[in-house]
């Protein structure tokens, strides 16, 4: 059985899952798998089913225009609320369960929604892939008895992408978008100006064409992750680039000669630091 026949049966699986709910609220941010999980749940459940976008100085401006614009495509009933995790002492001091603050004060949030509007199960995006990454969040997750049907199914990103494509999702090819506070060693402190700094970084990037990149945070110097193939690119457009960052407060402008790779910040727990 190939790849694209067995993401069809895990799908299958979701659907039935998702019956079974009767009612859902969805966390979602406009990314692939939270598109892709909206839509299913929609499909199943329609009016039943709701999203929520919680918007934050950690989430990209631009995303949450992106979020707005996915869901009134897939019909499904959006509510927007307001999180600001800057404001959680835990979260903004960047511990290494930094994730896990964050996550639990958005699923408290989330369930006073889901009461107001009669919903049963709270779902989030995990997928199967997920499993393998240091997420403090799972805990979070576990804590407040909220529902991963993704992950629950067993669906990989790649069979999210490869169903989500078959769907006519716009998103099955969207690059990879973690919250902005992935782009700070942890340790170092998360503030509202300096999140605001790595979102105007990466944009000065993505304006020149580059869809996946990394802005990471080492006090006055900006830290460039993109794929291999782009750095020419970036290179090329080196003489916007530094004195776009420079004006935005970095001193020195660094590309990452691994390239762009997800969960970098988390290297320096592979030696249990």
């Amino acid at each position: 059985m190939n790849q694209a026949d067995a993401a069809k049966l895990k799908f299958d699986c979701l659907k039935k899952n998702l019956q079974s709910l009767g009612s859902v609220l969805i966390a979602f941010s406009g990314g692939v798998d939270s598109t892709f999980l909206a839509k299913a749940a929609h499909d199943v459940l329609g009016k039943n089913a709701i999203s929520v976008t919680a918007t934050s100085s950690t989430y990209p401006k631009r995303e949450l225009r992106e979020a707005k614009r996915i869901a009134k495509q897939i019909g499904i009933r959006q509510i927007i609320i307001e999180s600001e995790e800057t404001e959680i002492d835990n979260f903004s001091r960047n511990p290494k369960d930094r994730c896990y603050y964050c996550k639990k004060e958005l699923f408290k949030k989330l369930k006073d929604v889901a009461r107001k509007n009669g919903v049963k199960h709270i779902l989030d995006g995990t997928n199967y892939d997920d499993m393998d990454d240091y997420r403090p969040g799972m805990r979070a997750i576990k804590e407040e008895n909220i529902v991963s049907p993704l992950k629950d199914a067993k669906l990989t990103k790649e069979d999210i992408r490869i169903l989500s494509k078959d769907m006519g999702l716009a998103t099955w090819d969207k690059p990879s978008c973690a919250c902005l506070a992935s782009r700070f060693p942890y340790g170092t402190e998360i503030t509202k100006e300096r999140l605001e700094i790595i979102d105007k970084a990466e944009s000065i990037i993505k304006n020149i064409g580059i869809k996946q990149v990394r802005v990471r945070y080492h006090d006055n110097i900006a830290r460039i992750e993109v794929e291999r193939e782009f750095m020419p690119l970036l290179l090329e457009h080196s003489e916007k680039i530094i004195p776009g960052l420079k004006d935005i407060g970095f001193t020195y402008i660094a590309v990452d000669l691994e390239g762009y790779r997800t969960g970098s910040m988390n290297e320096v727990l592979k030696d249990g630091n």
